[in-house]
């Protein structure tokens, strides 16, 4: 027995080795998961709230809201602040439906909503400020900001002028242009924009929306994927099928092959969608990745007739800047909906959350899928899913995920439930957080782990357009027969089991100098324009064989 336990100890190095000695390293980090399968740490018992909403914010905190109508939550308001709030059975409400949490100090505070924000829409502009839009009822036009701030004086700001119409399950995308799009909600067919230009002021007409709705009963295309590409157009996908868009034109390019199966990927048969990592030194392609939702009436069986049927199994990807793209199947290794997808530092994606059957809407899925999965792009299609390790925390309806700067993934939320609801059975309302170490921050590799000491660019933390700039960082072991990559990645705004405005970027690396005995100088091209990389706050990371540093915060001008 102790021979066993103790080649259980070495295995792992052994592998690494292996792996370190093979001809492919590009995700030597991500097979070495196949063995950690990472960790699960519970940050808080109780936030208060439901985590329905999140966003990392470019001063590492993170904002998390939920609804204002659930009922009084389990945190009060400061100073006997109270609201009241006509949307609510008892109006008066002391309690906060939002909070501020500090990722360093794993610590929170309240803020204070005034308005619906249930199912609403966000993205970060390029101030690095929370633009919020939309919700229900008294908030479905409502525009919100959140600034940020060194002190704890910072809250909810509510504008003066509202929306052009109600933006309810709407989802939005930052624009080469730095102005915010807003696309959809229930039974909206239209797109405006934030800030508006006042000579084209009005709501655009999208039927696009209309052709992908599947009844009244079961809409299936809302909060449809939105992906800004490298030409500035937008890759817009709802329901089963997508289009290239000239939103400057509203116009409609192309339509791509509707995905096959027959299933759908929008809420409620919620699926996930990512643009896969735009590697800067190959061109201008783009390729999305959409995984899990539900069949088609799975929703009306689950409200109609409480029969919750197996959830999809499959992903697609769509090489959209090909001349003639085809969606390329896989299959996850369960089946998936409400599941959450992230763009990893190292490259991979994670797919995390959600059920395996049903769909969502209150108390419509059964089963919750507890392992998140690990998916390698770039490796054979055999071995690109890995299993990871298991949380004890159900994820389903209303549950969140976000990618922070020290590489772990902040995972919250899951009320099934049209108020708060602390003993039903099996779904409680979940008001933990908790984080998801991945495998790459292992003890293991520590020594292959680079640290970031300075980021040298014309001015301050600023990285210009087609402009070289250069980072220090020290690594105890450096692999130069890999070398290191250098990623952006933008902070996204997650809900309903999509990043809104999730990217990132492999710099074209152009030298790497050492310094000394641990220390490292690379040297790469800043990002080619604002179609590739919005203006905006991004995390950047130093990348040694799938390893990532903790990042750091640049402004892309």
């Amino acid at each position: 027995m102790a021979i066993k336990n103790h080649f259980f100890l070495i295995f792992p190095f052994i592998l690494f080795l292996s792996l370190l000695c093979s001809s492919n390293l590009a995700h030597a980090g991500s097979f070495f998961s196949a063995v950690t399968g990472g960790n699960w740490v519970v940050l808080q018992e109780s936030i208060g709230i439901s985590a329905m909403h999140m966003q990392l914010l470019k001063n590492s905190k993170v904002i998390i809201f939920d609804r204002t109508d659930f009922g009084p939550s389990n945190l009060s308001l400061p100073e006997a602040k109270c609201r009241f709030n006509d949307d609510a059975v008892k109006p008066k409400d002391c309690t906060a439906h939002s909070i501020l949490y500090d990722i360093v100090s794993n610590t929170f505070r309240p803020l204070t909503l005034h308005t619906n924000t249930f199912c609403s829409s966000g993205t970060v502009d390029s101030y690095g400020n929370l633009v919020q839009t939309g919700g229900d009822r008294r908030g479905e036009r409502v525009i919100r900001m959140f600034t940020t701030c060194d002190n704890d004086s910072c809250d909810w700001v509510e504008l003066v002028s509202p929306l052009m119409n109600r933006r309810w399950y709407a989802t939005d995308q930052i624009l080469p242009d730095g102005r915010i799009i807003i696309v959809g909600g229930r039974r909206v067919f239209s797109y405006e924009f934030f800030p508006r230009n006042s000579s084209k002021w009005s709501n655009k007409t999208l039927p696009f929306l209309v052709q992908t709705r599947d009844s009244s009963q079961e809409e299936n295309n809302l909060y449809p994927f939105l992906h800004l590409l490298p030409d500035g157009n937008l890759f817009i996908f709802a329901n089963n099928r997508s289009i290239l868009f000239d939103y400057t034109a509203n116009r409609v390019i192309k339509e791509y092959p509707v995905m096959p199966g027959g299933d759908r990927r929008n809420y409620p048969s919620t699926g996930s969608s990512v643009l896969l990592p735009i590697q800067l030194g190959r061109g201008v392609e783009a390729e999305v990745m959409i995984c899990g939702g539900a069949p088609a009436r799975a929703h009306i069986k689950a409200v109609e007739e409480r029969v919750f049927v197996e959830a999809s199994r499959t992903c697609g990807r769509l090489k959209v800047t090909d001349p003639r793209p085809e969606w390329v199947m896989e299959l996850m290794p369960m089946p998936r909906v409400m599941g959450d997808m992230l763009l990893l530092p190292s490259g991979d994606v994670l797919i995390i959350n959600g059920a395996a059957h049903g769909t969502a809407g209150w108390d419509d899925a059964r089963v919750p899928v507890y392992n998140p999965v690990l998916y390698l792009p770039d490796e054979d299609p055999t071995r690109r899913f890995v299993v990871l390790n298991r949380s004890k925390i159900a994820r389903m309806y209303h549950s969140t995920a976000v990618l922070l700067p020290d590489g772990r993934i902040l995972v919250g939320g899951s009320n099934p439930h049209p108020v708060y609801n602390f003993t039903a059975y099996p779904y409680p309302t979940e008001l933990s957080l908790e984080a998801f170490r991945p495998h790459y921050l292992d003890a293991y590799y520590n020594d292959l782990r680079p640290s970031i000491l300075t980021v040298e660019t014309m001015v301050g933390r600023t990285v210009s357009f087609n402009q070289t700039f250069s980072l220090n960082f020290v690594l105890t072991t450096y692999r130069p027969r890999w070398g290191v990559s250098v990623v952006l990645i933008t902070p996204s705004f997650t809900t309903h089991s999509f990043g809104m405005n999730q990217r990132m970027l492999v710099l074209n690396r152009l030298s790497v100098t050492q310094l000394s005995t641990y220390a490292y100088k690379v040297s790469v091209l800043g990002p080619t324009n604002a179609n590739v990389a919005p203006p905006g706050y991004y995390m950047l990371f130093v990348v040694h064989v799938g390893i990532p540093s903790q990042a750091v915060w640049v402004q892309v001008m």
